[in-house]
């Protein structure tokens, strides 16, 4: 199933403003989208709206080239072939696992259908065999895969997901999103998954949305929402960096970023950017942009660290103010306090203006 969202809106009465506000986005059949965000952003709204448990406001939502909202039209929830997980997986305690399955085919399928579907279905979350046991005999990660074969085994055109991992342990969530991808893809499901977690979100997504206070910023790949990132809130809000204070500068056909770590560019030619006023700008630098080189001309102290096993993530002051980070390998185990040499390494360069605020677009992104 193809999803598209036009300007789609949902406004809650008495609130003044919108949960979400004005999102459009696409999601092409048998990918899997992710939508990531602080709490209170309106990723879930969104989510509840495709199902249809929330009504839009504004704007249209078209599955597989069918509104279903939008002008008037409302589509009730059950008759849009969607399935859902939640994040407390819903089982039924009283019921064995098949039946837990099983439980929304009755009215679709024989019994010797149920009985071959439900198998076919634990089989591909790895359950193979695990009709008769009880929800109370599965482990967290158990429990969620059969959520997962109980919301696939009717063959719905979506599958969304809210956040179906937050009740888990970090190592599970991880690995159980990369799992859980593999099902899908193996069942050519198209999904739009509800998460707070990057490292899911990354593993999960073929295309990830960050909202912030309703809006949608921007909706990519994991790469390009980490080294090209729309606006100034998804630069802050995904990984790890910082906003330095830089100076634009042109050499020829390029522009040149100078900071405290020398002059950056990644040789892209690019039109000089008439939104700066003097040049003056905020580069991002991403923890992995900073690199430890004893032999650096430029020195930075150590302020913190941060054990991560195969490496630090140092927290580091310039002598001239500016405060940086950076990924060294855990075996450079340097002393809070010292001095050590740095180096930028930056292959995409992306500024901001400086005195622009939380949600401002980059001025200029070179391509790399």
């Amino acid at each position: 199933m193809h999803v598209a969202l036009q300007k789609l809106s949902v406004q809650y009465a008495g609130r003044p403003r919108p949960a979400v506000d004005g999102v459009s986005l696409g999601l092409r059949a048998g990918d899997i989208g992710v939508l990531i965000g602080p709490s209170g952003c309106g990723k879930t709204t969104l989510l509840r709206a495709v199902a249809g448990l929330e009504p839009a406001s504004a704007g249209e939502i078209q599955l597989s080239g069918r509104t279903v909202a939008g002008a008037g039209i409302q589509v009730p929830a059950e008759e849009r072939q969607i399935g859902m997980v939640f994040q407390d997986y819903a089982l039924f305690p009283h019921l064995d696992v098949g039946n837990n399955i099983a439980f929304g085919l009755h009215r679709r399928m024989s019994k010797a259908e149920r009985q071959a579907r439900v198998a076919e279905v634990l089989a591909l979350v790895g359950l193979a065999g695990s009709e008769k046991r009880m929800p109370h005999e599965l482990s967290g990660g158990q429990q969620q895969r059969v959520a997962l074969a109980r919301a696939l085994a009717p063959r719905p055109q979506l599958l969304l997901l809210d956040e179906p991992f937050s009740n888990l342990d970090v190592d599970l969530r991880e690995r159980l999103a990369h799992e859980v991808r593999g099902i899908l893809k193996a069942a050519q499901a198209t999904a739009l998954f509800v998460t707070h977690d990057q490292l899911e979100a990354f593993a999960i997504g073929d295309a990830i949305g960050v909202m912030h206070e309703g809006a949608l910023h921007q909706w990519d790949d994991a790469y390009t929402l980490y080294h090209r990132p729309a606006t100034r809130f998804v630069a802050d809000f995904i990984g790890h960096g910082v906003f330095a204070p830089a100076t634009l500068k042109r050499v020829g056909n390029q522009v040149v970023v100078h900071t405290a770590l020398g002059a950056l560019s990644d040789g892209a030619e690019c039109p000089w950017p008439t939104a700066f006023s003097a040049g003056q700008c905020e580069v991002l630098l991403r923890a992995d942009d900073i690199v430890h080189d004893d032999d650096a001309p430029v020195k930075a102290e150590i302020l913190r660290k941060a054990f991560r096993g195969s490496e630090f993530l140092y927290t580091l002051r310039l002598a001239t103010g500016e405060t940086v980070l950076a990924h060294v390998p855990s075996h450079h185990d340097h002393k809070v306090g010292e001095w050590i040499g740095i180096r930028a390494e930056v292959d995409h360069v992306v500024t901001f203006q400086r005195e622009a605020g939380a949600a401002a677009p980059p001025v200029v992104s070179f391509p790399g």
